[in-house]
């Protein structure tokens, strides 16, 4: 009897147990992955909705100013590339949130057929248990007993049977608890979806929206072609006389340091040529004091001390040729070099010039966004900002330079090693030739310029080699 109704319990308390842990170990792994695939993509939205806000924000305050121009027209097309943005988001937004769906799906389909295997597993030992009990009094079980061990031993099986049963009542209902957990995540991801799908709709009529100012815009300015080509003659006039003030700034800075690095050569060799003519006197003291000594003994004397002593000072040994300085690169010192190391491993690091902005016009040659045929090249990128945005260093080093350029307001021009930051398109400047400045120090202000666009233009340079700034910048 004992051992008959083991095999009804026992095998049915395992199967709950291993269904129940074969779930609590497989869904975590699966609900983290999805889990981090939601956090990186609200991430991205957050960013994309802050550079979005950025965008709106900068163009409103300027907008009682502004007039049809080239600056407009560019701000509207990062307006429209990030429009785009935020509606690719949105659309992987919902194919992460079906994928969910399908996920929740699963896993309650699971649970389902769990749950009904269990219940169907519970009534058969129910029924049997039941069916027993019928054949055999649970009391006059427990009193048939031979001897007082028997009875115990028959209470204590009686005692783990019914608390068994009670244990499988209990997983039946926690199954039930996750099944009914994740019908209700399913509803709310299904609400959640609802909600993205009208956002994308609301995101796409404000693209269609933009499209269509910037062609309103487009056109506009495409009435006013010669007024276009005499802007770009006159921008590319201030791009050279920009580029011809950097180069002269390094073509200098480069001369100083091959001058340093003469006169310090030419100082070490005097340094090497006096330390050879003091080795060679005291190498000819010391040859005519043992020549003084050797005489001396000959004829039966005493040496004379000045000559023993000139005898047993040692000659000192002719100074090693310095070994070049590996760090040093086109003549630059130790502190240069230095800085120009830390510099190099801040790449995709460095902060913005301003605090607020965005990159209105990327680096590199591109094709005119109005004059047909034409193409334009930046070598660096433009940051349209607020009016009177505060324009800061980007790291550690020298102001080389403070100008004043047409087309370009004021420039700023500072040396880190052999990298070169420029800062052109300032209103006012706060700093001066030679002063030392630290990362993130206010250098100024950004300019605006007539048609009510407030926008600095801003670059790196290694020696003659033009940077793109964008992979220097921290992301914004």
């Amino acid at each position: 009897m004992q051992s008959k109704a083991f095999s009804i319990s026992v095998p049915f308390q395992l199967s709950l147990t291993l269904l129940a842990s074969l779930w609590i170990v497989a869904t975590p792994g699966m609900a983290q992955l999805t889990q981090r695939s939601r956090q990186a993509l609200e991430k991205e939205k957050k960013q994309n909705l802050e550079k979005m806000g950025q965008i709106r924000t900068i163009l409103t305050k300027t907008a009682s100013e502004k007039q049809v121009g080239l600056g407009q027209l560019k701000a509207l097309n990062q307006q429209i590339s990030a429009q785009s943005e935020q509606i690719n988001l949105l659309n992987k937004d919902l194919r992460l949130t079906e994928s969910e769906i399908a996920e929740l799906r699963e896993n309650s389909n699971i649970l389902k057929r769990d749950l009904t295997k269990l219940r169907a597993e519970y009534g058969s030992m129910v029924y049997a248990a039941d069916k027993r009990r019928q054949q055999v009094n649970p009391m006059g079980f427990l009193f048939a007993s031979d001897n007082f061990n028997q009875l115990v031993a028959r209470y204590r099986y009686m005692r783990q049977y019914s608390d068994a049963r009670q244990s499988q009542v209990r997983q039946m209902n926690n199954i039930q608890t996750m099944l009914q957990t994740k019908q209700q995540a399913t509803q709310r991801k299904r609400q959640e979806q609802k909600g993205t799908i009208v956002a994308k709709v609301q995101e796409s009529k404000k693209l269609e929206s933009l499209k269509e100012e910037k062609n309103e815009v487009v056109k506009t300015l495409s009435q006013k072609e010669v007024e276009l080509r005499a802007e770009l003659a006159e921008s590319r006039r201030s791009v050279g006389r920009l580029e011809s003030m950097i180069t002269r700034i390094i073509l200098r800075e480069r001369a100083e340091r091959a001058e340093r690095e003469a006169r310090e050569r030419a100082e070490r060799v005097e340094r090497e040529r006096v330390a050879r003519v003091e080795a060679a006197r005291k190498a000819a003291e010391r040859r005519r004091a043992e020549e003084a000594i050797a005489a001396a003994e000959k004829a039966g004397e005493k040496p004379a001390p000045t000559d023993v002593a000139k005898v047993e000072r040692p000659v000192e040994p002719e100074p090693a040729p310095k070994k070049a300085d590996e760090r040093r690169n086109n003549n630059l010192n130790d502190e240069e070099s230095a800085l120009a190391s830390s510099f190099t491993s801040s790449r995709s690091r460095l902060p913005w010039p301003v605090t607020k902005g965005f990159i209105s016009d990327h680096f590199g040659r591109k094709a005119h966004p109005v004059l047909k045929g034409i193409y334009v090249e930046n070598q660096g990128v433009d940051i349209q900002t607020n009016p009177g945005e505060g324009v800061r260093s980007v790291y550690d080093g020298v102001v080389q330079d403070v100008t004043n350029m047409p087309g370009m307001n004021t420039v700023v021009a500072i040396q880190h090693g052999d990298y070169f930051t420029v800062y052109a398109k300032l209103r006012s400047v706060s700093v001066r030739i030679g002063q030392r400045v630290k990362a993130r120090e206010s250098i100024g202000t950004v300019a605006t310029d007539k048609n009510g666009v407030s926008e600095i233009q801003f670059q790196i340079w290694k020696e003659f080699t033009k940077l793109n700034p964008e992979s220097w910048l921290q992301p914004h």
